[in-house]
């Protein structure tokens, strides 16, 4: 049986699948992207690919607080894109 890595979603707390949640990562340089791959260098946070959890984090600017640090709003954006894409 392989081991299947667990990550929580910074939302809801709720502990998931690794493929079920989205990875936001600040990058050792200090940007903010979305890592589609898992596999991106730097300090990641998970969120659920599900509507309503995504569209909190974009609400209350969940990734301010996350990443200590205040983000562009290019990021939000991006999440609300993705937010989209997943949901077709």
């Amino acid at each position: 049986m392989k081991h299947v890595p667990m990550r929580s979603c910074i939302v809801c707390r709720e502990c998931k699948d690794k493929s079920e949640l989205l990875r936001v990562v600040r990058r050792p340089d200090g940007a903010v992207v979305i890592d589609r791959t898992g596999k991106e260098a730097g300090r990641g946070a998970y969120v659920c690919k599900n509507g309503d959890c995504m569209a909190t984090a974009v609400k209350k600017r969940v990734f301010n607080r996350t990443f200590k640090q205040q983000l562009d709003n290019s990021v939000y954006d991006a999440l609300a894109a993705a937010m989209e894409d997943d949901g077709k």
